[in-house]
This record gives structure tokens, sequence and C-alpha cells, in this order.
């Protein structure tokens, strides 16, 4: 039986020293036993770090290497290992591999697409939740130890408007009509209106000017590409009502953030929950942190306390369909961008 190497990339998760946890390893032994497992996670990050006393030994490893599952990967990956045949991302966007020479090879790349539907949707509510109830200004009250009251608002029947497709677009659209929310979305595939579960109106990416127009909060789920780059900007701010909020947990880049912090000035719009930046970190002078308007977080609305393990899960199950010959799941389209 030909022997499969696979090498293991893991990020410092919380600032530890970044390694594979045993169980993981154990889970993709598991497997076959055709498959040889290395950790390269601190040989990897050391490197990225600048630190290249290690280079030799992470250049052993890659040059026997055939499938790497991880999430940050070495640069030069194409002629340090020459027999890498598919890379499983940990992540659902692939666009931190757009210009490399990865995305630019014959490489499988496939994503962790499906295993942040939960999470997100949930920090997506929170984010609406949060807005509608006031908590800011209960946040900014605690900090001053002042005591004002003032009216919140609900959900039920507001509208929702959602960019994007996918698991995240349509577990956001089930949480929201469990409140009571109209909702409509926008799908790259749509070619006319339509209706689909959760959804009230299912509408073509041209017709997202009258998402923009109806809802109470817009909520960006798309991937990143070119196509959907700086996608809402002054034009589509200007759009949007004067009481609605803007929610991204894709992409920073996906909004022109100089259009963004003017709309959210001069009140064009009421406020923005953003996960992402397009910036990361945000730097400490970006007007977003001094905006009472605005609700930050620094990238965590995917995550959950057994995140590795869901995605190793998925790594394993393509892992059984690249042994069987079988189409993998998540395969990115470099031409969509994902």
């Amino acid at each position: 039986m030909k022997t499969l190497k696979v090498l293991v990339i893991m990020p410092p998760f919380g600032g530890t020293v970044p390694a594979a946890d045993k169980g993981i390893l154990d889970m993709i032994r598991a497997v076959s036993p055709g498959i040889e497992v290395h950790d390269a996670s601190a040989l990897a990050f050391a490197e990225l770090a600048g630190d290249h006393s290690a280079k030799s030994e992470l250049d052993r490893l890659l040059a026997r290497t055939e499938v790497i599952y991880g999430l940050v990967l070495p640069q030069g990956l194409v002629s340090r290992a020459p027999h890498l045949k598919w890379v499983q991302m940990m992540s659902a966007g692939t666009d931190r591999l757009r210009g490399t020479d990865i995305w630019q090879s014959h490489i499988a790349i496939t994503s962790a697409s499906g295993i942040h539907a939960t999470p997100i949707g949930e920090f997506v509510l929170g984010f609406m939740l949060m807005f509608a109830k006031g908590m800011p200004r209960c946040l900014a009250m605690k900090r001053e130890h002042t005591w004002q009251r003032y009216s919140p608002t609900v959900l039920r029947g507001k509208t929702v408007g959602i960019i994007g497709l996918g698991h995240i677009r349509r577990e956001v659209a089930r949480l929201s009509k469990a409140f009571g929310m109209r909702v409509i979305a926008t799908r790259r595939s749509a070619v006319s209106e339509g209706r689909t579960r959760y959804v009230d109106r299912l509408l073509p990416s041209a017709k997202l000017p009258e998402l923009l127009g109806e809802a109470d909060f817009v909520v960006i789920c798309t991937p990143h590409t070119p196509e959907t780059h700086h996608l809402i900007g002054e034009k589509e701010l200007r759009m949007m009502k004067s009481t609605a909020h803007i929610i991204n947990i894709a992409r920073g880049g996906i909004i022109d953030e100089t259009a963004l912090v003017r709309a959210l000035n001069e009140k064009w719009i009421a406020g923005a929950g953003l996960d992402v930046t397009e910036k990361e970190p945000l730097p400490p002078d970006s007007p977003l942190w001094e905006l009472d308007n605005v609700i930050i977080s620094p990238h965590v609305s995917g995550g959950m306390e057994d995140y590795t393990v869901k995605a190793t899960a998925l790594f394993c199950e393509n892992l059984r369909r690249y042994l069987a010959g079988k189409r993998l799941k998540n395969l990115v389209d470099r031409k969509r961008g994902y």
C-alpha cells in the first residue's frame, strides 16, 4: 500500500505555541493505516515570524508531502513541495491564497465551508439584538456611571437583507425567521426573483439596490473576490435607510471602509457591526474605534470551542474521498474565487 504523507499546520490558537493536538492527529491517522501524519505547525509559524533556523527540517517534510491541512501556508510551496496534490484549508474563505503560487498551480484547494454556519449565525443575531436593545448605549453608560432610560426596539417585523449564498446565509435566514423577521437575500446564481426556505424574496445580484433600500439590517455573507471587492461603497450606503445597520462577518474588503466611516459619521446609516475590517488587526488610529454607533469584534464570529474537531472531521471525510478517487467537498473554483 502506498503511504499518503499528510502535513498538518495548526495556527497558534489563543497565543499558544502552534501545535496539533494528539487527538487531531489520531483522527487523521484513523482514516487509513496508509496515512503518515506529521505536525509542522511550530516549524511553519517560526518561519513565518522570520526564524529560518529550522528551514531545512521544514523543507525535508515538505519535499515528501502530498496533502497539507492547515490555515497559513509556508511561502514558495509549489517548489518546496513537488509532490503536493491537495491543500485543505481550515477556513471557509480561501482569499488569502489568491495571488500565491498555490493559487496559480493545479494543486487542488478545498475549504472548511459549512462548519461555521451555527456560530456565525448566532453572532449575526447577537449584533442585531445588541443594536435593537441599545447595548452599546448601556455599555457607554456603565463606563460613565450614568443611568438614563431609553426605548429599545424589537426584531419582530423588521427586514433583514442578506448578501451572499450558502450555509451561513441559510442559518442567518433561519434564525431571523425564528425572531419573526422578514428575510430578503441576493444570490449570484439567481436569474430571477423567487423564494426559498426561510427567505421571503430571493433576488439576483443585480437587484442589490432593492435589498439595500428595504432592509433594516444588511448582512454581508458573500466571499471576498475581485468581483465583490468594495461591493458596498458610497453609492450603496446611500441606498440604505438612515435607520438601518450593516453587519459584516465575511471579509473587510467587501466594504469600502472610507465610505463606511463617512456614512456612520454623517448618519447616512444608523450603525455597523464589524467582525472583519479591511486591515486586521484594526489599526489603533482607525476612526472606527471612536464611533459610538459601531460594534467591533476581532474576527471571531466563526469561532467555537470544538472548531478544530469539526474542521478535522470535514478534512477526514475529504481524505476518504481522496483515497477513493472521489470528488472532494468544497473544492475551490479559481475562476469564481471560492
